[in-house]
């Protein structure tokens, strides 16, 4: 039990401090762009050449719009995976889970089916007799 406890601890500690990357197609350079998942340097390129062309993003349509190759349901996955236009996620995408909130999850139940399998094993013992 008290392993349960520290162990929830740390993991609320380790989230507190994180903070989840956002990326605004605004204001990034290429390199800021090759790094959210689903954007690779052919899409980057597009993006930047577009905003150069006709301006900030005012939008997620915008966006959509202006960009070839970016649609509804890539334009979601990017927002997920930390993209933003204007410093606003994708109103209809799902929220992002941290990439560390979701190791710390894990390992909380790994230690949790470790804490239960002591436990078990300390129940069946049998007392010694004198």
């Amino acid at each position: 039990m008290f392993k349960r406890l520290i162990s929830g601890i740390a993991v609320f500690v380790a989230t507190i401090g994180f903070a989840f990357a956002q990326v605004d197609v605004n204001k990034a350079d290429q390199a800021a762009l090759d790094g959210i998942k689903g954007i690779g340097p052919k899409t980057s390129k597009a993006i930047l050449d577009e905003r150069k062309k006709g301006g900030d993003f005012k939008s997620w349509d915008d966006f959509e719009n202006r960009v070839k190759g970016i649609g509804g349901k890539s334009s979601a996955k990017l927002s997920q995976a930390g993209l933003t236009v204007s410093g606003q996620a994708k109103p209809d995408a799902p929220a992002a889970a941290s990439k560390v909130a979701k190791k710390d999850a894990k390992l909380e139940a790994k230690s949790a089916k470790a804490d239960s399998k002591s436990d078990a094993k300390s129940d069946t013992k049998a007392p010694k007799k004198m």
